[in-house]
């Protein structure tokens, strides 16, 4: 196993070139390359990620599903994708991005054409299942390029920029998976993503590198003149276990943001996963119109995440707390308004789905810089990883849970659970308010 791995094993620095215009130069077009790069990847991502969500009603009418039956797919994804999140990311710590990245895409694209020839619940969770367990490796190796290729001082602005991805990847496929389960059925909402997305795995493949120091650059920190404890550090690898055991398991910050994490997730995969839904059975939406409206969400979110990170950046100067802790009272705010929005509402159903985006994305990208910036840069993607498996057990919690409480006890619990997890997000955020680094690393 050991021997296989070693096809993901980083890529070696090259001899650091010398000429400051070339380094310039060179650092300005894969800057740039880098992000647009995982930025369209992780967008595909999204696409065999959410395809499931808009394929639900037509699932429900044709195979006779009920919420719980749904929900408990969700679950299953969101159980293995946490636990491949955590355990990819101690892995990515350690790998070639470029490769990493590539392969999770292709094999996601692959679970979903198998998923949609499948049709018992058995099989539906085997492949959605490893479709989560792969999904698990798009986001270790962002995390580890955003930590390489951008600094402190400019890393909000550029993570909140790529954060958008999701929401790109979201909106598209929103459009998409919808138009091909009402005119195809809900088998084609699973086939045309998981071939786009077996497209691009090569695409992907073609355009990432690994760090700076993979193609002859210094260090970001240096490059920047920008070191998080204000004085020059040598750029040296860490153990697994270092890794593991001293920059995420024993840092105190590192468990606060997991735990917030948790409820931050259940409000945005709960509205993700059944918006559409409550809009096509309590408010009399079609599928491609509660599609269109849930796609509102997407859009705040991707202002939200890039607005949330500027500000971080420019107001709060590399503060993340602030940010976090208001944003998350937003999303309370703005989730308790839509519940309230009567039926035959349907500009102020978007607009407020996309206020709970903007507010909800916000934290969501903060809460992952935080993680990475409260660590060690090389456990940048362990740490990520370690608060993405709380952030997917929460996610989990809205799938099958969910499903039992809008079956049992209907959509009034279900908005005042999403409630209760924003004021506990942000009493727990609180400690962080004016945390910018972690001093035991300075």
């Amino acid at each position: 196993m050991s021997s296989i791995w070693q096809i993901f094993k980083p890529a070696k620095h090259q001899s650091e070139l010398e000429d400051p215009q070339i380094i310039k130069d060179q650092y300005k077009y894969w800057r740039w390359r880098i992000f647009y790069s995982m930025y369209i990847g992780y967008a595909f991502y999204y696409f065999t990620r959410k395809s499931f969500t808009f394929a639900m009603p037509t699932m429900m009418s044709n195979l006779g599903f009920d919420e719980s039956q749904l929900g408990f797919l969700g679950t299953v994804m969101s159980l293995t994708y946490g636990v491949s999140k955590f355990t990819s990311g101690v892995l990515a710590d350690r790998s070639n991005p470029r490769l990493f990245m590539s392969i999770g895409l292709f094999i996601t694209g692959l679970m979903n054409i198998c998923f949609g020839l499948s049709s018992t619940l058995t099989l539906f969770a085997l492949f959605w299942g490893l479709n989560g367990w792969f999904q698990g490796w798009g986001w270790p190796p962002c995390a580890r390029l955003l930590t390489h290729w951008y600094s402190q001082k400019e890393r909000g602005t550029w993570w909140g920029g790529w954060n958008t991805s999701h929401n790109v990847g979201g909106f598209i496929i929103a459009f998409l998976a919808a138009y091909c389960a009402q005119i195809w059925g809900w088998r084609a909402a699973m086939y045309a993503p998981g071939i786009i997305c077996i497209i691009m795995s090569f695409f992907l493949y073609n355009r990432l590198r690994d760090t700076p120091q993979s193609l002859g650059l210094p260090q970001i920190e240096k490059f920047n003149n920008d070191w998080a404890s204000g004085k020059p550090k040598k750029d040296r690898e860490l153990t697994i276990r270092q890794i593991l055991v001293e920059y995420v398991l024993k840092n105190k910050y590192i468990w606060i943001l997991a735990v917030a994490y948790f409820f931050i997730y259940i409000i945005r995969q709960s509205v993700n996963d059944w918006t559409t839904l409550y809009l096509v059975k309590n408010k009399g939406y079609s599928i491609f119109g509660a599609a269109a409206t849930v796609s509102w969400f997407e859009i705040g979110g991707a202002l939200g995440a890039f607005i949330a990170g500027w500000s971080s950046d420019k107001i709060y100067r590399g503060r993340r707390g602030p940010i976090n802790i208001l944003f998350t009272m937003g999303a309370l705010l703005f989730t308790m308004i839509f519940y309230m929005i009567p039926a035959g509402q349907g500009f102020l159903d978007s607009l407020l789905l996309f206020a709970i985006g903007f507010s909800i994305f916000g934290p969501q990208m903060l809460i992952g810089v935080t993680a990475a910036e409260l660590s060690h840069k090389k456990a940048g993607a362990s740490s990520t990883g370690f608060i993405g498996c709380f952030a997917y057990l929460g996610s989990a919690f809205a799938g099958y849970p969910m499903g039992l409480i809008i079956r049992d006890y209907g959509w009034n619990q279900y908005f005042i659970f999403l409630g209760l997890a924003a004021a506990i997000a942000a009493i727990i955020l609180i400690p962080l308010w004016s945390i910018k680094s972690n001093p035991k690393l300075s």
